[in-house]
This record gives C-alpha cells, sequence and structure tokens, in this order.
C-alpha cells in the first residue's frame, strides 16, 4: 500500500503541527478571548470523541508528528481523558509529542491521568498573579484553583509553559514577578500580544502592549540572551540569565511570524482552518461522514494545502477597528 502524502503546502513548508479543538467551552470568560455572554455551539455540531480520534488517525498517516489538543478549555469536555489516552498510545507511533493547552482550573483533577497517557508539558494560560485582577481580567475567581491545578501538574512530573497575554493598563507592571516566579517554580513563560480574533466588550487598542516595548523594559532588569530552543510553535526564545529560566515572545503583530509556519488548526466541528489569521477552510466534517471518508479526508487535506496563505494580516492600529476575523479564539483553537 502506498504511504499517503506527507502535507506540504503551496509554500513547500511542510504542515507537521496540528492544533485540536476538542470543544468551544470555556469555565473563564477572559475579556480579551470572549464577551461575557458568549453563545457556544450546540452539541450536536460538535465532533464525537471517536471522530476526533480518527481524524487525528488520518493526520498522523498524512505526517503529523505533535499533536496541540486545544479549545475553548478541553478539560471541560466530557469523557475527554478517554480521547488523550487513546492518543497517547500513538505517542512513538507516528506521534513525537502529544501536549495540550489548558487555563489549568481543573489540572488538580486530571494531572495525573494526562500524564499517565503519555502527555509529557502541557502549556497553562496565566496572565496576573494577583487574585483580583484575575478575577475582573477572567471574570471568574478561579485564581486559587489554578495555582493548585499548576501544583499538581509539577507533581505529576508535567513540565509547565505558562502563555501570558501581554496587556496595557492591566498587567503590565507586574509582569517581570510573574516571569521571576514562574521561573522559580521550574516553569518557561512565553508573553504573547492580544489578538484581534472576534468581537469583546472592551476595546484591544486600549490594551494592545507591543512585546518590543515588553522587552526593552525586560533587558534593562536582566540579561536575555537569544536562544536556540524550538517547540514547533511561533514564538522567539530567550535565556534568562539572572532568573536562569526561558523566555518566549510570541508576535503577531510587531513581527510576523509566518515564514516557517508548520501549523493546521481544526475546530471542534471538524472546520480545518489552513490560517489562524485566515478564513480560509476545509468542512473535514463532512468528509469523515461521507460515503468515503478516508478518500474524502485525503481529498480535504489536499485542497487545505492548495489554500494556506503565505501569512496572516493581524493589525490593531486604531481605536475602534474590528477585529482582524470574527470568529473568536475559542472557535479555532489556540
Amino acid at each position: 500500500m502506498t504511504k499517503p502524502a506527507p502535507l506540504i503546502d503551496q509554500f513547500a513548508r511542510r504542515i507537521t503541527y496540528l492544533r485540536l479543538s476538542v470543544t468551544d467551552r470555556c469555565d473563564l470568560r477572559c475579556a480579551y478571548c470572549m464577551p461575557e455572554r458568549q453563545t457556544f455551539l450546540p452539541k450536536a455540531e460538535v465532533l464525537s470523541l471517536e471522530e476526533l480520534y480518527k481524524l487525528s488517525l488520518g493526520f498522523i498517516d498524512r505526517g503529523i508528528t505533535k499533536l496541540r489538543l486545544t479549545g475553548g478549555e478541553p478539560l471541560v469536555r466530557r469523557d475527554v481523558i478517554d480521547l488523550i489516552q487513546a492518543l497517547g498510545r500513538k505517542v512513538g507511533d507516528g506521534l513525537d509529542e502529544l501536549t495540550l493547552t489548558t487555563n489549568g482550573t481543573r489540572l488538580a483533577e486530571f494531572a495525573d491521568p494526562i500524564a499517565a497517557a503519555g502527555v509529557k508539558r502541557i502549556n497553562v494560560s496565566l496572565d496576573t498573579l494577583d487574585r483580583a485582577t484575575f478575577a475582573k481580567l477572567a471574570r471568574r475567581d478561579s485564581l486559587p484553583q489554578v495555582l493548585e491545578g499548576l501544583e499538581a501538574a509539577k507533581a505529576a512530573g508535567l513540565k509547565v509553559k505558562l502563555n501570558t497575554v501581554a496587556l496595557k493598563g492591566v498587567n503590565e507592571d507586574t509582569i517581570p514577578d510573574l516571569i521571576a516566579w514562574a521561573h522559580g517554580q521550574g516553569f518557561e513563560l512565553t508573553l504573547i500580544e492580544v489578538m484581534p480574533l472576534g468581537e469583546v466588550e472592551e476595546d484591544r487598542f486600549d490594551h494592545y502592549l507591543p512585546l518590543s516595548a515588553v522587552r526593552e523594559k525586560l533587558e534593562a532588569r536582566w540579561t536575555l540572551n537569544a536562544s536556540g530552543h524550538r517547540t514547533g510553535g511561533p514564538a522567539r526564545y530567550f535565556d534568562v540569565a539572572e532568573t536562569g529560566g526561558r523566555l518566549g515572545l510570541i508576535t503577531p503583530l510587531t513581527n510576523n511570524f509566518c515564514d516557517g509556519c508548520n501549523r493546521i488548526r481544526v475546530t471542534t466541528t471538524g472546520q480545518l482552518y489552513a490560517c489562524l489569521g485566515g478564513n480560509e477552510r476545509v468542512d473535514l466534517r463532512e468528509a469523515l461522514r461521507s460515503a468515503d471518508p478516508e478518500a474524502a479526508l485525503e481529498e480535504a487535506l489536499d485542497l487545505a494545502m492548495k489554500i494556506k496563505p503565505a501569512r496572516h494580516n493581524f493589525a490593531i492600529d486604531r481605536r475602534g477597528s474590528a477585529p482582524a476575523l470574527a470568529r473568536h479564539m475559542s472557535m479555532t483553537g489556540g
């Protein structure tokens, strides 16, 4: 039997990294991510866990070697640990790595089974250590649960990388302390510029903080040495001499990172988005539920490689500007 061709787009970029959303639902309502009264998808539109698994196998056959489960918040989906365990059995048998991104609220419950399933490291979203700021930003007073989850993850032997959205007037003054705390815990931390995805109540321009400005302030305090470390994502890494830890920077607005893009994203409804910052998509749910799902999936993935754009076009250049895309990050997955 002929081995399926690897996924290579029209710009000769080999696609090896899949971010798979298992739900659009979340137990937080972070102000920069979604409105307070977010409308979630009807469960009938969401792929079953079995379909998500079959879809993953199809991607692995086409050369996907790293798979990240995302949401929304993946750990709020019922029985998601069954999917994690099933995919964990593919690590070393097609997959090099299985990871997930979580807000940490349910990590205390799931850290041990996640680690036992073969996951070695996770990303946890955390923008502040101040409980009042957390509650205002996330619209839920859940910082104690997140900190408990981080302790559980560490105890389970999971490597943790914190993802922090840099927000002007919200957490910019406490970013250095958060970095120092994270490195003291043995965690990496990556700073991310706010992304203009979906309508929210506040104007993102008011909170947009270029990471070039953050880096300048950090370098006045610490020595940042460029690192050759790579994870397959868009971050550029620095070793902080004084803390002994690693700092990542993701700059979709101030320093486009698309030239080496190796990623695609699939929503919980089976829509493959060829770019986080674009509307180019292919319906994999239709392929999965067709009379010949294997052939239909092959054809859909080939089409996705033809429509993947050269780069995204994110911008936050003035107050009142519309988001780059109508869909929220919780729909596409981080």
